[in-house]
Order: structure tokens, then C-alpha cells, then sequence
């Protein structure tokens, strides 16, 4: 069926290209999310990707996989992108007048992915190779850390440890070789895992679990009731707020509490929260209400990381224009 499709599609038939790269469609776009840290630019380098392998379907030979070969143009092309810096931190309006953070941090470029994307992704086991789970590896603090690597090392990383490729045909796709690959790999790995938690997400609710709902209830019924109060004390004593780009991050109750009363008293009125899922994690899109025209403005999105019971990472984005992608209104009455 494949040969007969290629065939077809080297011919013009574009109903035929769509039946050779429609499964892979989704897993592309992720591919290039957990690389780029943008669901956005992830979105834009899916296309750019379908036109390449539409353009270069002569150059097929057909020794790997059309798979494979999807993911070598995906690969290449988010690379690229990076190289470009098309999106950078320091292009966003930044916060001012902020309370003492914990720490500033390296500005890092994210954005959260939002799970109705993962319905399309095929329910096939990584390679053999892989060292991290498909749930793991979508997560974001998962993903935090990939910002934080060398464009190569990051490619390499993903490749090999959560989609499993070999390493014979990771070096093929960077046109390199497997010595290089092994050892881009090995400092990959030494990096990537000092920055992820010390504990792993085993004792998070399951997702859309009754326990779930019930705590990301609770933290919702607090912040639109702008008891603040409340919502420390659904965090655990180590937990962390952030808000990429921004460089502050705050750490406990104590001063995450006193950043949010700050903020809250800025803001002058309560957030009107919406339920969504972000990254595999229970998520809010957040509406700043305007008395005089009786209409809730876009306000950021916010991502819970949940243990057992409690809240251990709270993830900021003030970016609403990701809104869309998640299917979220542009305002509420």
C-alpha cells in the first residue's frame, strides 16, 4: 500500500501524500514542540515540514522509513528554527515591580501544549531504546529542561531517549556520525537530568481522576473568591511558581503567597477561571473581568503539577495568544 501511495504521490497525487504523512501528522507536531518549546512554532514547522517532504518526494529513496524520513525533515527544520531565533524572551514586555523572587533564572521561551493535540498520536510504543515514558516526556518541567540544552544535544536527546531511535539512524538525520551522536548524547543526558525534579510525577492524580478535579477545583473556587490565603495552602512547602520568560521564581508558601497578594491587589478584582489541560496536567485559562463593559478579557493560562493532594509547581504564561489552540473563548460575559 505505501509503494503504491509513493508512487501515486510522486505523480502529483496529493490525496496520496496526505494517505502517506496523515498518521504522522501529530507526532511531528509534537516532535517539533518538545525541540522549539512553542506550541505555536510548532504548529507553523508541521506545514513547513509537509511542504519540504511534498517538494523532496524524487529525493526519497525509500531506505528508511517514510516515518523516518518525516522525522529527519522535522528534525532538520526545527534546528534551523532554533538557529534563526525567530522567538526570543527578551522580544516579550517584562513584569516590573515584582516582590524579592526566590531566584532569577535564565529566561527560557516556552509555551504550554495543549493535550487536545495528543489525540492524533498513534498509540505506538517508542523504540526500543527510549528511556522515558510517553506521559514523562510531555510534562512540563520535561520540557523546561530541553530549553535548557544546546540545539543539538536537545535534538539528540529526544531522538534517542523518548522516541528511540538508533543511533545509526539519528546520525543519519544530522548527516554526522554515530561517535558524535554517542557523545552529544552522553552530555545531553548529564545536563538534562540535573535539572529535572528530584521526584517524578508517580504521585500525581490520575488525569481527569475525581481527586484531580477536586483539588484543581478547590485552587479555582480560591482564586476567583481572590482568597489568596486559600490557595497557599493547597501547596506543598517546596513549591514553586514560575513564569516563563520571566526570569522570577518563587519558592513556598511564603513567597509565593506574597507575590500573589501583591499581584492580586494590582489586579484590583478576582481572575474568572475556565478549565483546560496543558502538557498531560490539569490546567486554567484565566479572565481579567472589566466592570464597566461586563466582559472578562484573556488574562495568561495557568499549569498545575500536582502531588497526591497537594500543588508542587504552579507554571504562569501571560501569553493569551495560544488561546485558539486550546479552543478557549477570547473573552467571557
Amino acid at each position: 500500500m505505501t509503494e503504491r501511495a509513493l508512487a501515486r504521490a510522486r505523480a502529483g497525487d496529493e490525496d496520496a501524500f496526505r494517505e502517506l504523512t496523515d498518521h504522522y501528522r501529530r507526532e511531528l507536531q509534537l516532535h517539533a514542540y518538545r525541540i522549539l518549546g512553542s506550541a505555536q512554532d510548532a504548529e507553523d514547522l508541521l506545514q513547513e515540514t509537509l511542504l519540504a517532504a511534498w517538494r523532496g518526494l524524487e529525493q526519497f529513496e525509500g531506505r528508511a522509513s517514510v516515518r523516518t524520513w518525516l522525522y529527519r525533515i522535522a528534525t532538520n527544520r526545527s534546528l534551523d528554527a532554533l538557529r534563526a531565533s525567530r522567538r526570543r524572551p527578551e522580544e516579550l514586555p517584562r513584569m516590573t515591580e515584582v516582590p524579592e523572587p526566590t531566584r532569577r533564572a535564565e529566561p527560557v521561551w516556552l509555551e504550554p501544549y495543549p493535550d487536545v493535540l495528543f489525540e492524533g498520536i498513534p498509540d505506538e510504543a517508542p523504540g526500543p531504546e527510549a528511556r522515558y515514558e510517553t506521559k514523562e516526556a510531555i510534562a512540563l518541567a520535561f520540557i523546561v529542561g530541553l530549553q535548557h540544552l544546546p540545539p543539538q544535544q536537545r535534538v539528540v536527546l529526544v531522538l534517542r531517549d523518548v522516541l528511540g531511535f538508533r543511533a545509526a539512524e539519528v546520525a543519519e538525520m544530522l548527516e554526522t556520525s554515530e561517535p558524535s551522536v554517542n557523545g552529544l548524547l552522553r552530555r545531553a543526558r548529564a545536563a538534562f537530568e540535573a535539572r529535572l525534579p528530584a521526584t517524578g510525577r508517580e504521585r500525581a492524580p490520575l488525569p481527569n481522576s475525581k481527586r484531580e478535579r477536586e483539588v484543581a477545583g478547590r485552587l479555582a473556587d480560591a482564586f476567583e473568591a481572590g482568597n489568596i490565603d486559600d490557595v497557599v495552602a493547597l501547596l506543598t512547602d517546596d513549591t514553586w511558581l514560575t513564569m516563563p520568560p520571566e526570569p522570577y521564581e518563587y519558592q513556598g508558601q511564603t513567597a509565593i503567597g506574597a507575590f500573589l497578594r501583591d499581584r492580586a491587589v494590582r489586579r484590583g478584582a478576582p481572575l474568572r477561571l475556565v478549565p483546560t489541560r496543558a502538557n498531560g496536567q490539569p490546567a486554567f485559562a484565566c479572565y481579567f473581568p472589566s466592570p464597566e463593559t461586563q466582559i472578562a478579557r484573556p488574562f495568561g493560562l495557568l499549569v498545575l503539577t500536582l502531588d497526591g493532594e497537594r500543588i508542587s509547581a504552579m507554571t504562569w504564561f501571560a501569553d493569551s495568544a495560544m488561546f485558539p489552540l486550546f479552543g478557549l473563548p477570547r473573552m467571557l460575559r
